[in-house]
């Protein structure tokens, strides 16, 4: 089927190449998303862009090159999605459940027909970090030869569009009925971006300051768990705005408490 054809979620998704260190990489990954449809790469900080390299390896596939983006951080490429999907070789800490290939293409096809969607690769030596990964909502892995699990940066990236191509195909041929999504929103309900999640998680952490919660040391664990519970969660926008006013009117009670009795016996 033509890529005009396929329902046009895949527009929706776009690729993240986070400091990619070999223009030719750059390069192939543009032309595995032109083999499956995709047409959306940004570049965060890469080494070397433009390149003839990444021209001469994207063999055909130059206008994705063109029209790529570049920026300065992993929050500006993805900060309006609401879904943002991490690769990692590894399968990280049990604080993730990571997707397979097919489970994450399911999810961003089902996220795209209504808001954009991020797939995050990160360097070729070390991947992504332990922040970066903060910022991601899902956590993918491919499960390769555990003996010999390192793909190519272009490779990882073939696998996955192809998840989303086959399944771009299945719901062309099924007349566009909509992919099936995790949990239906009421009308008018968005799930809240990147970006307003971010906003609500510094919110949280400085608000568990506030009220002595959090000890020296732990913040870092402590919100990583909390990270997993509210993307589980997928809040939307409205929620996320009422979790922000508890947690306002909280701080603010807070604050005439201890303005009361200066010198309380408060834990801090």
């Amino acid at each position: 089927m033509e890529c005009s054809k396929i329902p046009d979620m895949l527009s929706n998704i776009r690729v993240v190449l986070v400091e990619t260190s070999h223009p030719g990489n750059i390069g192939a990954v543009a032309r595995a998303l032109k083999n499956m449809c995709l047409h959306e790469l940004v570049l965060v900080n890469p080494l070397h862009f433009p390149s003839s390299e990444a021209d001469a390896r994207a063999s055909g596939a130059q206008d994705v090159l063109k029209n790529a983006r570049v920026v300065q951080s992993l929050e500006e490429a993805v900060g309006d999605c609401p879904l943002v999907i991490g690769a990692s070789a590894r399968k990280r800490s049990g604080l993730w459940d990571p997707l397979l290939p097919g489970e994450a293409a399911q999810r961003a096809l089902a996220q795209a027909r209504s808001a954009p969607v991020a797939l995050v690769f990160g360097r070729e030596s070390s991947g992504l970090t332990a922040a970066e990964l903060d910022r991601c909502t899902h956590l993918m892995h491919i499960p390769a030869n555990p003996e010999y699990s390192s793909l190519n940066i272009a490779m990882a990236v073939q696998v996955l569009s192809y998840e989303l191509r086959i399944r771009s195909l299945q719901a062309g041929e099924s007349q566009g009925e909509p992919v099936q999504q995790d949990q239906p929103r009421p009308e008018g309900a968005n799930q809240a971006s990147v970006a307003q999640m971010e906003g609500l998680f510094k919110h949280l952490e400085q608000a568990m300051k506030d009220f002595g919660f959090l000890q020296a040391g732990r913040e870092g664990r402590i919100m990583q768990r909390l990270r997993r519970l509210f993307h589980r969660a997928a809040p939307d926008e409205r929620e996320v705005n009422i979790l922000r006013g508890i947690l306002s009117s909280a701080q603010g009670r807070k604050s005439m408490r201890a303005a009361e009795h200066p010198q309380s016996d408060e834990p801090r």
